[in-house]
């Protein structure tokens, strides 16, 4: 509980379903959902329309407070929608190019921690359901409900390698995979906030589980702790 608003938290590598589990559970409580890892490309897509320079860490903090985002779940399970100004950017943010920016831009702390009091402004009643790597750790440690899920690198990567083959992106297997390994490395070997499930996390193993199968599991946790209960 969070500010008297329940807040459930989602964290894990990529490729674990963190996304498509806080989908689920928003939609079915009716919280608002978070993802935070979209927020660096959101910011990055802005500054390059704005023509804010990448390297001016005072103009890209004051970008952040400007931000009004909205996060839509599609109750029907379809993606993800993110709205910035009242215009969907849902695909903007996945091109190469928002993607340096937002690596460029993600070395500054003014910019992290400016960051990080915009997704704190997401906690707002009903409820908030929120989903990155660091939720239940940094941004969120006195959520009522913590998640930490996990899969096998090579689980991870046949999931990744499917979604991209649909989006018609060419790429090899062993090539995600080392990605994703290497991915893992910086994420938990980094200072800030490295990737590490909450002391008070569940811990979920995806890797032999259906879709139902987390969501059945993580809803049984969430009604235990009264979430969603009125």
């Amino acid at each position: 509980m969070t500010n008297n608003v329940p807040v459930i938290t989602f964290d894990g590598p990529a490729g674990t379903g963190k996304g498509t589990m806080s989908q689920l559970v928003a939609a079915k409580l009716g919280f608002n959902v978070l993802d935070s890892g979209a927020l660096y490309r959101i910011l990055a897509y802005n500054a390059v329309n704005r023509g804010t320079k990448l390297s001016n860490e005072r103009e890209l903090i004051t970008l952040v407070t400007d931000l009004r985002i909205e996060f839509r779940v599609d109750n029907s399970g379809g993606p993800l929608q993110i709205v910035v100004d009242e215009k969907d950017i849902s695909a903007d943010i996945r091109t190469e190019i928002c993607g340096s920016a937002a690596s460029a831009i993600a070395v500054f702390e003014g910019v992290r921690e400016a960051l990080l009091k915009l997704q704190h402004r997401f906690c707002c009643p009903p409820g908030l359901v929120a989903d990155g790597r660091d939720m239940g750790t940094t941004v969120f440690p006195g959520a009522l409900a913590k998640f930490f899920l996990v899969a096998t690198p090579e689980k991870r990567a046949g999931r990744r390698h499917k979604q991209l083959k649909a989006k018609g992106i060419s790429v090899s297997l062993l090539e995600v995979l080392s990605q994703i390994k290497e991915r893992d490395r910086r994420d938990i070997e980094r200072t800030a906030a490295p990737l590490k499930p909450a002391e008070d996390a569940v811990v979920v193993d995806t890797t032999e589980l259906s879709i139902d199968g987390v969501y059945q599991k993580v809803m049984s946790v969430v009604l235990a702790r009264g979430v969603g209960i009125t």
